[in-house]
This record gives structure tokens, C-alpha cells and sequence, in this order.
């Protein structure tokens, strides 16, 4: 995959989170506090994630991105895990 497309992929990821984060916001009596740093750390691993696509180290391919495939998924799981806890 391009870095192009793997961006375009995060960034739509990353915006699926947020807008379930608006939906139960929406629908749902939350702590605001908490729906607001749940939705700090959405922008911010955003903003990393991006980041790192954008400067990969040559020579490290497939371990620089294997490694961020594990990021990725770890954080987003994390992200997840808080909306449920807020519902």
C-alpha cells in the first residue's frame, strides 16, 4: 500500500472514533471530561501515526511498518475499550 493510501486509511479510521465518540455524546448521559480526553487521544494518535508514515527511516521497511501495523491496532483497541467504558 502507498503511504498515501495508508494515510487515507488513518485518517478515516481515526474519524470513525471520533464521530462514535459525537454519536454517544449524542445519545447517551457521559462524562464530558472523559469523552473529551478520549477524544484528545483520537487526534493525537492521529497526529502520530501520520507523522510516522510520513518519515520512514530508509533501509527499516517491513520492520518500521510491521511495527506501526502493532501500534495502530494497539492504540485503536485502547480507544475502543474507553468509548465502551463511557457508554
Amino acid at each position: 500500500m502507498k503511504r498515501r493510501e495508508l494515510k487515507k486509511c488513518v485518517n478515516n479510521l481515526c474519524a470513525e472514533l471520533f464521530a462514535e465518540c459525537i454519536a454517544l455524546s449524542q445519545f447517551e448521559k457521559v462524562d464530558q471530561d472523559a469523552l473529551s480526553n478520549v477524544m484528545q487521544s483520537i487526534l493525537m494518535m492521529q497526529s502520530d501515526i501520520i507523522c510516522r508514515i510520513s518519515h520512514v527511516q530508509p533501509g527499516a521497511g517491513k520492520v518500521f511498518f510491521k511495527k506501526l501495523q502493532e501500534d495502530l491496532e494497539c492504540r485503536t483497541n485502547e480507544i475502543i475499550d474507553d468509548i465502551v467504558a463511557l457508554a
